[in-house]
């Protein structure tokens, strides 16, 4: 989920957030993807035999010729077999039954590149360090791994559905009901949502629309045509731990290269990414990368460029947006990465301008102002619309879906109010120049002390 950044919200690459997050759940600062396994070969004991004992029948001649009586042979008990798990079509088998000692598999591994061990912190650099890494323990690992298991096996099946004629709506809703049967929390009792579910709602994004746009209840439906380039980013958390990753599917050869360009870029960030790497010096190898290409459409050749005014972003727990910008284009900053890190690497291309504007319209998702005052609250239905989000949700991005599923109903004008007063923060379409296309790719890494981990990384992307 790109990081906005108009001049009014925009946290600049040189600044950093005094309270960047939840003070409880973030320190100061803090195999293939269908996921089938396969079960034992039939007809073979657990040891490797197929059941044949080996030896002759009947009785037995001795070395001085004379007949020795048969030996009873003793029954093998054959262990019985344990059937595994496998997932459904479309998924719904949770990951806790396809991995019951909780062995997620590991995202991709990599090692650092001329990574300087002489730099040196401060001291408030080196507490911050310590703090973060020392989260960095075996629940962390297996919570963040569970919920890219689960990313992973969610768009897999959607993959399979993309295709011309099938609803916006009927894909969000396979992502959502999907995300929620993988993590084994469906997310409707009180508080449910807060242990796995989705970390922010799946954006479905077509054509010169970049970011931030949903299917809304009630809303006219939107059908994926043939010429249409569709963007879909999703999260998956559990307990907090956000995976965020994102692909772009055209059904029309002719945005091949467009896609390349912009898968490029992330793959150079990525790569480009690691303890203390310099985030100026990873945006211009991004943006170079991705202008390198060219695309021509309707006997036109269109460059490629990065968009300007979105960003990749690190993660905090319970949080998506961070503190820390990585855009797409040169900057300057003396702004690094740490060990410790979260980041969500992402990139957009696009065939237009490359700045982007907040579209009127319907709201993708809304966000806890967890530093907001809300003593100025005076309707009833506000105040308890609050309580209602901030124990299903506290400072996760919701839909109005997510909430409607909850049962609460009429909480229009409680929700004004809540926005009025900055309690909650909307998220609106970023959409480029109409007739554009624009292209988004991006996967979480984990800056690990010994490697850094690209978690969300797939056999698709």
């Amino acid at each position: 989920m790109g990081s906005k950044s108009p001049d009014e919200h925009q946290r600049g690459p040189d600044e950093s957030s005094a309270n960047a997050s939840i003070a409880d759940v973030n320190p100061q600062k803090p195999a293939a993807a269908s996921g089938l396994l396969q079960g034992a070969l039939e007809g073979q004991d657990e040891d490797g035999d197929d059941g044949d004992e080996g030896g002759s029948h009947g009785s037995n001649m001795n070395t001085a010729g004379t007949l020795e009586k048969p030996k009873k042979k003793k029954k093998r008990t054959k262990k019985k077999k344990t059937a595994c798990a496998k997932q459904s079509t479309p998924p719904r088998v949770a990951l806790r039954d396809l991995f019951p000692h909780q062995d997620y598999p590991e995202g991709q591994l990599a090692t650092y590149a001329g990574r300087d061990e002489n730099l040196k912190r401060t001291t408030a650099e080196e507490a911050r360090h310590v703090a973060a890494v020392e989260n960095m323990d075996d629940d962390f690992l297996k919570d963040y791994r569970k919920a890219a298991e689960a990313h992973r096996q969610a768009r897999h099946y959607a993959q399979t559905l993309m295709k011309p004629g099938v609803t916006l709506s009927a894909l969000a809703q396979e992502i959502e009901a999907g995300v929620r049967s993988l993590v084994g929390h469906q997310g409707i009792e009180t508080g449910d949502a807060l242990i796995a579910g989705l970390g922010f709602p799946p954006g479905f994004c077509l054509n010169n629309i970049a970011a931030h746009w949903t299917p809304n209840p009630g809303a006219k439906e939107v059908v994926l045509q043939q010429d249409d380039v569709l963007k879909l980013d999703f999260g998956v958390h559990v307990n907090g731990r956000i995976v965020d990753s994102a692909f772009t599917v055209a059904l029309n050869p002719v945005y091949d290269n467009l896609l390349a360009a912009v898968k490029a870029a992330t793959d150079t960030g990525l790569q480009e990414a690691g303890i203390d790497a310099r985030i100026d010096h990873i945006s211009a190898e991004i943006q170079e990368t991705m202008e390198s290409y060219e695309v021509e459409l309707q006997g036109k050749v269109i460059p490629v460029k990065a968009v300007r005014t979105i960003t990749g972003h690190n993660i905090l727990r319970y949080k998506i947006h961070g503190d820390k910008q990585v855009p797409f284009v040169r900057i300057r900053t003396d702004q690094r990465m740490e060990e410790g890190d979260i980041f969500a690497i992402e990139t957009f291309g696009t065939t237009g301008k490359g700045y982007l504007r907040e579209e009127d319209g319907p709201i993708y998702g809304y966000e806890r102002n967890e530093h907001a005052n809300t003593t100025h609250l005076r309707s009833s239905s506000a105040k308890a619309l609050l309580k209602t989000i901030d124990a299903n949700f506290a400072s996760i991005v919701f839909s109005k879906s997510s909430l409607e599923r909850l049962g609460v109903k009429q909480y229009h004008l409680g929700m004004k109010e809540l926005i009025t007063n900055d309690v909650i923060r909307t998220h609106c379409p970023l959409v480029d120049t109409p007739g554009s296309y624009v292209a988004q790719f991006e996967h979480t890494i984990l800056l690990r002390p010994t490697c850094k981990e690209v978690i969300s990384r797939g056999d698709d992307y």
